[in-house]
């Protein structure tokens, strides 16, 4: 019955009278819908070019039924009135139409020129650029002072989180970290080992690949490897699980609870990571040696009780210590990029992607610089 009726309401019409004051009247009538055939605004533009009126308005007393196709029609006349110069008046449209173009002009649209000027204009991308480069600079600030306020209170035992999720962060860092460290740490040392044996090898100076391998791994290939493991591993679970948590709205329902997030959340993991760092290092230190060994005993006349004995001579206590303080700052920096991107999370779940994403690399760039500053702090300090 409803498509015997659809298909017996009449086409749709346009006419264009003009009114006693000389306004143009847009008169439509009939089924105004995207599956009929729809007049034109050509007939409206010859009316507007033939002898201009003084105004625009329409009448729908008509209409036996209308969709989008009526809006987009309204939409035209509207640019044909703007182009003209001619007030529009509204109406006589149906009270939809009237709310439909009343919500697409709640925004109004940015000219194409102005956003090809904005897109072109060097200094307004710069200044841009500039503030949100003191943006991020203030919200890590301030994400760092707030995470220091969270260790005074675990100094002075007021902190409030559960030593489960603490335990539960030092298994996941620590412990199950352990593979991927192993297979990394060792290649790193074969490749460490080779390189430098291929070039020491033309002065007959194999014996030194040890001294190569062993300073290389302890000072900081050891802890320069695990900590960007751990921002490919851990650091972006940490981003993750935060983010996760903000879409979920939890961190929202910690507040609400009276428990700081900062407490809560993000002080047990950076406890976790920091003191698994320099667990992880020093494991890495070894299983770089032990690769440095097989490579060089297989491309070398050097024995196995030789390259560990060069090993030992070439290396100390210092050497060791210094990469295990790197390793530690590494850490911190891990966890707070890590924090820092999830507590930042938007509510959706293409943020929490860009989040992740964003945590690995903060965290890359971080551990990068912080190498760079306490190697030339070694080298003054002569360490």
């Amino acid at each position: 019955m409803s498509s015997i009726a659809a298909s017996e309401a009449p086409a749709a019409t346009l006419t264009c009278p003009r009114n006693d004051a000389g306004e143009l009247i847009v008169t439509v009538a009939g089924r105004w819908r995207l599956g009929a055939p729809l007049p034109s605004v050509a007939r409206i533009r010859e009316a507007l070019a033939d002898t201009p009126p003084t105004g625009v308005g329409f009448d729908c007393t008509g209409l036996a039924g209308w969709d989008s196709g009526l809006l987009a029609f309204v939409v035209r006349v509207r640019e044909l009135a703007r182009e003209y110069e001619l007030p529009l008046e509204r109406a006589g449209l149906p009270a939809g139409v009237q709310r439909l173009l009343r919500l697409a002009e709640a925004v109004p649209e940015q000219p194409e020129s102005q956003r090809r000027n904005v897109a072109a204009d060097f200094l307004s991308r710069l200044g841009l650029l500039t503030t949100g480069a003191v943006g991020e600079f203030h919200a890590q600030l301030a994400f760092v002072g707030e995470v220091a306020l969270a260790l005074g209170r675990f100094c002075l035992g007021r902190a409030r989180f559960r030593g489960s999720d603490l335990l539960q962060l030092l298994l996941d860092c620590g412990a199950q970290a352990l593979p991927i460290v192993s297979l990394i740490a060792f290649l790193v040392g074969i490749i460490l080992a080779f390189v430098g044996a291929v070039q020491l090898e033309l002065f007959g100076a194999s014996i030194y690949v040890a001294n190569l391998v062993g300073l290389g791994m302890a000072r900081d290939m050891g802890a320069m490897m695990a900590a960007i493991i751990m921002a490919g591993r851990t650091g972006a679970a940490y981003a993750a699980q935060l983010g996760t948590m903000q879409v979920n709205e939890e961190i929202d329902a910690l507040r609400t609870l009276g428990l700081p997030p900062m407490d809560f959340l993000v002080l047990p993991r950076l406890l976790a990571l920091s003191l698994m760092m320099p667990l992880l290092c020093m494991y890495a230190d070894f299983m770089g040696i032990l690769g440095g060994a097989l490579a060089t005993i297989n491309m070398s006349d050097v024995t196995l009780a030789q390259y560990f004995y060069q090993t030992q001579s070439a290396l100390s206590l210092q050497h060791f210590a210094a990469g295990l303080f790197k390793s530690g700052v590494y850490g911190v920096l891990v966890a707070l990029a890590g924090c820092l991107r999830g507590m930042q999370c938007g509510r959706s779940a293409q943020a929490v992607g860009q989040a992740t994403t964003s945590a690995v690399v903060t965290a890359i760039v971080w551990i990068v610089v912080a190498c760079a500053i306490i190697t030339v702090l070694y080298f003054f300090l002569d360490i």
